[in-house]
């Protein structure tokens, strides 16, 4: 069960935008390659490729997109600061 204690803090960033995006890319397509054409689960292996070199490269196309949208980057890459393990 998830619970939200606080919502004010709860802020859309670049990085959550992406997440909800590639995700909803993923299940369109394997919706579509089921129910419409089995070409489409091409679409969900470039979404599969996109999503592991940005992981290798730290770039996506659509991080651009988004940034150039105004969408806000997180607190620590606003402010330069390097993110440390608790």
């Amino acid at each position: 069960m998830l619970i939200l204690t606080n919502q004010e803090n709860i802020n859309m960033t670049v990085e959550r935008y992406l997440r909800l995006i590639a995700g909803a890319f993923v299940l369109a397509s394997v919706a579509l390659g089921y129910w419409v054409s089995p070409w489409f689960f091409l679409f969900t292996a470039f979404a599969g490729l996109n999503l592991f070199q940005s992981g290798l490269t730290n770039w996506c196309p659509m991080m651009a997109i988004l940034r150039y949208a105004g969408v806000e980057r997180p607190a620590c890459c606003a402010t330069k600061q390097v993110p440390r393990a608790a």
